[in-house]
């Protein structure tokens, strides 16, 4: 990872569609942007779906504590230890 680029995390709570369209317009930065669901998992109307597919093509990684297509599931008691990593958490 580059010298100025920031490791960041977007915790999504709820307003899934919103968060996932904020976490797309980070990766626009050029840091290294990781979106993890911790409310429900996204609809599955064409924006969510789209936001989903842009982010995982910018490389963005996408983990959930649900049950959710396109993320991988991560513990809730591995959660705070990863989030430790991150230069940056927003809680959306």
């Amino acid at each position: 990872m580059g010298k100025n680029k920031k490791k960041i995390a977007v915790l999504v709570r709820q307003r899934t569609a919103e968060a996932l369209r904020m976490a797309l317009g980070l990766t626009l930065l050029d840091d290294m942007i990781d979106v993890y669901l911790t409310g429900p998992a996204p609809g599955q109307d064409e924006q969510d779906r789209m936001s989903i597919e842009m982010l995982r093509a910018m490389g963005a990684g996408l983990y959930c504590l649900c049950e959710a297509d396109e993320f991988t599931r991560v513990s809730e008691e591995a959660m705070p230890q990863r989030l430790l990593d991150y230069d940056v958490v927003i809680a959306y």
